[in-house]
């Protein structure tokens, strides 16, 4: 009999774990986490654990958009430093 209440027991368990590893996966890449992760990779001090949360739960492009603004804004950070040293000397 497949009502019975273990079985029952059982799918919400399966599906109460379901949902808490959608749960996880989503919140492993959010928008801070992100930032972070390529702020830490551009100045080579990402850690292990955070390193294998990105690759097994984020979406590559992500980190793609990512390093490329990063990249934007420290080239940007760069070239108005030397327009201030330029216009100060």
């Amino acid at each position: 009999m497949s009502d019975s209440p273990s079985s029952d027991s059982q799918t919400h368990d399966t599906a109460t774990a379901k949902a808490h590893d959608q749960q996880n996966a989503r919140s492993g890449t959010g928008f801070w986490n992100i930032v972070q992760s390529v702020g830490a990779a551009m100045i080579g001090v990402q850690s292990r654990k955070n390193r294998e949360r990105d690759f097994t739960q984020g979406k590559p492009i992500h980190f793609i958009i990512g390093g490329v603004i990063g990249t934007l804004l420290f080239l940007l950070a760069i070239w108005l430093l030397v327009q201030y040293l330029l216009a100060t000397s």
